[in-house]
């Protein structure tokens, strides 16, 4: 018995040593043994970069996209295979260095997304100069919770090296495989995985590849490492462009502008010939404040009485990028779209514009600006001057102090009432004058709330207590950064009240016309937003998904409550025929041509339209290729169509034919500004 047992023991040892040597000597099993370090190089950093597309996307499809991991894991494996020509001792120091890189890439992202949107690109690097004047909106707005999780990539890669280094694991696998032969392994791995995934790209795919416009696509078809180095090439490209490609961008130009059809004479054609124009920036406006009352006050009083009393186009959409304001001054002014890389004030300042300012002067008018920041902030001296303005009274030319101060520098209302005596100046010495007023007390981060005034943003209602009746408060708004943007735009709004009657008291109303635009939203995000439409006043939290008190604030309904004010006003306008709601579907770049009509000026060269001409058949393109008209919000990431009206849904065909004729603008305006095809013709 005892014998019988003996043997059965040394066969199951004979066996276990077989299938032990079986797996040693597996190449697969063989080589992941022997490559610990790599694979967990590799496995943290596509998992980073599927998270980074979990906060981004917000959608199993996006983040889990089988080709974005593919796509991440193969350039994290060509990377990594060149680790193998160092000695051990060097390559965890060389694996960790590269998932730091990539942590740093995926949280930068993540920090960029939630501000803007979008992606970051290496062309944004000529901005790092601003930051430290919006450098509290960063931290407060902008950088969250979820996107410290991007550190702990390289505190596992720290943790697993050295706890194999203890092992002397380094040692003992070097002796069983040569440097080289690991490194063609790993790229040959990476060559099969490459396969896969230009295998399963379509011509659409290198399309948006190639032209970078559509940056969330881009990323989530390709991930976020061929993305950012696509980036690189694309940021490269203005150089390489300025020398290469003019003679095909002149011809596209050409061919554009011929098919275009001029604008025509409308019944607003020089309605405002020879007069005084004062355009107001509002800073971070939005058109879905002014609806909006706390306690029974309106957000925005002054800004409605405007709305009242002039032309005001409710679906009026902003077009930025990453420029934000300042891409809202270009494609304002000269009816050109923000640049596919970099910003146009700060990347293309030198080159030839056709713009209002400029368009007016011609028309014998004097052009400044008015803005209480730095005149380098966004590079606007120098692109102010490009723009056509004859002067621009920046901070130099105002009485700022930290009493008089609002966040980012000189409160709004010192701003105004700073510039009343300029104005009549300006006034007394020029026949026609045009200028720009630029906000800017209601600018992200909005926490300067002690100097706002007294604006609560809670809910008050009577509640009988012992047959009594007493006021309870529910904290609602107040505290949250939602809250505090309709604390401070209230603020924003109440100067602007007290400068259109100083205006007025100054007598500079008389044969003025004002124009406010919103610039851009509020740069909050959507989550931000859902407390205003899902408070529970008794919980004092958000309602549930499942409740069925639960509105849902989805995606569409956040990009589409993006928009902002645009205002045409006078004194004088409140019983005309023209003061009422134009609903035309409308985007930044229909400005200078609709104004040059009513102005009698014309830029030829305008992308955008005159909505009094085109009306109803307006298209609103975006810098990522998505657009809106009267009928649908089209989203070119999603390929997906969200209806506007209970009519019946907009065509295959005619989506097709909206999204190729973004596509064609977005190319043009910039083969304009990249290669300066208005030098010759200005």
């Amino acid at each position: 018995m005892n014998r019988a047992k003996v043997k059965l023991k040394r066969a199951y040892t004979k066996t276990k040593k077989s299938i032990k040597k079986g797996i040693e000597n597996h190449i697969v099993s063989n080589y992941i043994k022997n490559n610990i370090l790599f694979f967990t190089y590799l496995l943290v950093n596509v998992l980073n970069a599927t998270l980074l597309r979990f906060f981004c996307m917000h959608s199993l499809e996006n983040y889990l996209s089988i080709r974005a991991i593919i796509a991440d894991a193969m350039i994290v494996t060509l990377v990594g295979s060149f680790g193998y020509l160092l000695k051990p001792k060097n390559r965890s120091t060389y694996f960790i260095g590269f998932t730091i890189f990539f942590s740093a890439l995926c949280m930068i992202n993540s920090i960029y997304y939630t501000f803007y949107t979008s992606f970051a690109s290496l062309s944004m690097i000529g901005l790092i100069q601003y930051i430290g004047d919006v450098g509290d909106a960063v931290v407060e707005n902008v950088v969250q919770l979820k996107d410290m999780v991007f550190v702990l990539a390289p505190i596992i890669m720290i943790f697993v090296a050295r706890k194999l280094n203890k092992k002397n694991y380094f040692k003992k696998v070097e002796v069983k495989s040569t440097r080289k032969k690991k490194m063609l392994t790993t790229i040959s791995i990476a060559g099969v995985l490459a396969i896969f995934f230009f295998v399963s790209m379509k011509p659409l795919d290198v399309s948006r590849l190639v032209k970078q416009w559509n940056k969330e696509y881009i990323v989530m078809r390709f991930g976020i490492y061929i993305y950012q180095g696509n980036d690189i090439i694309s940021s490269l490209q203005p150089k390489i462009n300025s020398m290469f490609g003019r003679e095909k961008a002149q011809q596209e130009f050409t061919q554009y502008f011929e098919e275009k059809k001029p604008e025509k004479k409308n019944d607003y054609t020089n309605l405002f010939k020879g007069k005084n124009v004062i355009m107001i920036h509002g800073e971070s406006m939005m058109t879905s404040a002014m609806s909006l009352k706390f306690n029974g006050k309106e957000v925005t009083p002054n800004l409605n009485k405007m709305a009242d009393g002039g032309m005001f186009f409710p679906n009026f959409h902003s077009q930025v990028s990453v420029g934000t304001s300042s891409d809202t001054e270009l494609t304002l002014n000269t009816s050109l779209m923000p640049t596919k890389s970099g910003t146009a004030f700060v990347s293309y300042y030198n080159r030839t514009y056709i713009a209002v300012p400029s368009l007016l002067k011609e028309k014998g008018y004097y052009t400044f600006s008015m803005h209480a920041n730095n005149g380098s902030f966004w590079n606007r001296q120098v692109m102010h001057e490009s723009l056509g303005y004859d002067k621009l009274y920046d901070k130099a030319y105002y009485n700022v102090t930290k009493e008089n101060s609002i966040g980012l520098g000189l409160s709004d209302k010192e701003f105004f009432a700073q510039s009343i005596p300029m104005l009549q100046k300006i006034n007394e010495k020029h026949d026609k004058w045009y200028g720009v007023m630029i906000m800017l007390s209601n600018h992200t981060p909005f926490s300067d709330v002690e100097h706002y005034g007294e604006f609560p943003v809670d809910i008050k209602e009577k509640v009988k207590v012992k047959d009594k009746t007493v006021i309870k408060s529910h904290p609602y708004m107040e505290g949250t950064k939602l809250g505090n943007y309709f604390k401070s735009l209230h603020y924003a709004d109440s100067a602007l009240g007290e400068f259109l009657k100083e205006l007025d008291d100054a007598k500079l109303l008389d044969n003025t016309v004002v124009i406010l635009y919103g610039d851009h939203d509020s740069r909050l995000s959507r989550k931000d937003w859902d407390l205003l439409y899902n408070y529970n006043k008794e919980t004092d939290s958000i309602y549930d998904e499942k409740d069925p008190r639960y509105n849902e604030f989805d995606q569409y309904k956040y990009e589409l409550g993006r928009r902002v004010p645009f205002i045409i006003w006078t004194k004088d306008m409140k019983d005309t025929d023209l003061n009422k709601e134009y609903k035309y579907t409308m985007g930044m770049y229909d400005v200078s041509p609709t104004i040059g009509n009513m102005f009698g000026f014309e830029n030829k060269y305008a992308l955008g339209h005159d909505i009094f001409n085109i009306k109803n058949k307006n298209i609103v393109c975006f810098p990522n290729g998505n657009w809106v008209n009267n009928k649908v919000y089209y989203n070119s990431q999603k390929n997906e169509s969200y209806p506007l009206t209970n009519n019946k849904a907009i065509s295959q065909e005619e989506i097709i034919e909206n999204t190729e004729y973004t596509n064609k603008l977005l190319d043009v305006s910039n083969n304009i500004i990249v290669y300066d095809l208005l030098k010759d013709i200005k």
